[in-house]
């Protein structure tokens, strides 16, 4: 049987909460991508609020396929509203062994420990929702150069497995492969 989650998935990574995005969230977000680093490391094509507002219902459409389940990772207990990060599970189908998984941390949350605690718990998430369906291995890819991705995928538990050749210009340089395997398959 194929598990579809619903967008009330709610996560809990020590200081944060890790939730859907949802519609409102688009003006910060176009405000969050004002920053270098994001632009020059994730890949979502947003450059405004109506740009923001389609990759917000992107996400949730990937919600609803369980192709895509992407969450927005908030302090808890913060005033500020503004997201800390992104957290995102890709499944290209439900009963594959192997998922991607991907993330970023808004400027104004770097160097709070917000991508591994966030990536950690979406990890043992998936793996406790969709072992019955056969995950046993996650993948996590990044550029060479992401020496701070490097740093998460291994205080998050994915172990560094191979390097992966350019494929410009999408990927103009080298990438490193990491993995995760779920504590029944280790």
């Amino acid at each position: 049987m194929h598990t579809t989650p619903t967008t009330s998935v709610r996560l809990t990574a020590g200081p944060f909460t890790l939730r859907p995005w949802a519609p409102g969230d688009a003006a910060v977000l176009a405000e969050l991508y004002r920053d270098e680093a994001m632009r020059r490391w994730a890949s979502a094509p947003v450059h405004d609020e109506p740009s923001a507002a389609r990759w917000v219902a992107e996400q949730r459409r990937g919600w609803e396929t369980g192709e895509r389940l992407a969450f927005a990772v908030r302090e808890t207990e913060a005033s500020d509203a503004r997201p800390a990060g992104h957290v995102v599970l890709k499944r290209t189908a439900a009963t594959a062994a192997t998922a991607e998984v991907g993330y970023w941390t808004a400027a104004h949350a770097r160097g709070r420990g917000v991508a591994p605690r966030a990536l950690t718990a979406v990890a043992d998430w998936a793996f406790a929702t969709f072992a019955h369906e056969g995950l046993t291995r996650l993948e996590l890819l990044h550029q060479v150069d992401n020496t701070a991705s490097c740093r998460v995928a291994e205080k998050s538990g994915f172990a560094l497995s191979g390097l992966l050749p350019a494929a410009p210009p999408a990927f103009p340089l080298d990438g490193h492969q990491h993995i995760r395997q779920a504590p029944s398959a280790v």
